[in-house]
């Protein structure tokens, strides 16, 4: 089958936007992989009636638990803002995906 220059560059613009994509799930996961850290501490520091410590490093420090509380809430607001940001992002290469996809297989047809 003998491709023409157009459809030479449509198919390399499909490789890159699906790379594109499978870099964004891998971004997204490790971002889910984070809030369910940051949501299970969250969650432990509730429970726990014993001091509060932040691990800087290999040690670990003793923390105002107010603040720490309120700083893994802030966290957590962030991590699903970025994971939002990513679904987006995918949602719209993704279509731009299908569309060239199927002008690709129009002009091989």
């Amino acid at each position: 089958m003998n491709i023409d220059k157009e459809t030479e560059r449509s198919i390399q613009e499909l490789q890159l936007l699906e790379q594109n994509i499978q870099n964004l799930l891998l971004q997204k996961q490790a971002f889910q992989i984070e809030l369910s850290e940051t949501t299970n501490a969250a969650e432990e520091l509730k429970k726990s009636k014993d001091d509060a410590f932040r691990i800087v490093g290999q040690i670990m420090l003793k923390a105002d638990r107010a603040e720490l509380e309120k700083e893994l809430e802030e966290k957590k607001k962030l991590l699903n803002l970025r994971i939002s940001s990513i679904e987006k992002q995918e949602d719209l290469i993704a279509e731009k995906t299908e569309k060239l996809r199927q002008e690709i297989t129009k002009k091989l047809k």
